[in-house]
């Protein structure tokens, strides 16, 4: 009876669905990180810039995933890409700047022109491009080699298991 009545009161106030998602939610995995919209955006948009590396990422193509059995990487400078979403879809080219403090990546030939006559580089957000070729270094190399080591950590093959 008790249920009845609470369903009640929040039926006229437009809560009711409210009640009924967070009864069939799944439990909190961490009580100490928040899953609050608010706190996400702000921990987002005020994130420092080493932090900012890590979420501007972008994924790989089929070739090099195969390759390296990693999704995506950290976009830098001199990687090549290629535009999948938005005006300059299928666009290829070289990453010039990485714009962190903006959230975007400048890429060769991607400019407009202003009203001056002077070229400006557009900003393309880096999850909206795929890299088809990785500007090697030593860095980099220890991280493809880290993260592949993870991705066969814990696997077993029919060998292991006969």
């Amino acid at each position: 009876a008790q249920g009845s009545s609470t369903r009640s009161i929040f039926a006229s106030s437009g809560r009711q669905r409210a009640v009924e998602r967070t009864s069939t939610a799944a439990m909190k995995q961490k009580a100490t990180v928040s899953s609050s919209r608010r706190k996400s955006r702000k921990a987002y948009f005020t994130a420092p810039s080493h932090i900012r590396r890590k979420l501007m990422s972008a994924p790989l193509s089929k070739e090099l995933r195969a390759k390296y059995n990693v999704r995506s990487l950290p976009i830098r400078r001199d990687d090549e890409v290629i535009i999948c979403r938005g005006h300059f879809h299928d666009r290829e080219g070289k990453v010039t700047t990485v714009y962190r403090k903006k959230w975007r990546i400048h890429i060769e030939r991607v400019t407009r022109d202003k009203a001056n006559g002077q070229t400006v580089p557009i900003g393309i957000h880096p999850s909206k491009v795929m890299i088809t070729k990785i500007k090697m270094d030593k860095d980099r190399k220890a991280l493809l080699d880290r993260k592949n080591r993870a991705t066969k950590k814990g696997k077993y093959t029919e060998k292991d298991t006969a």
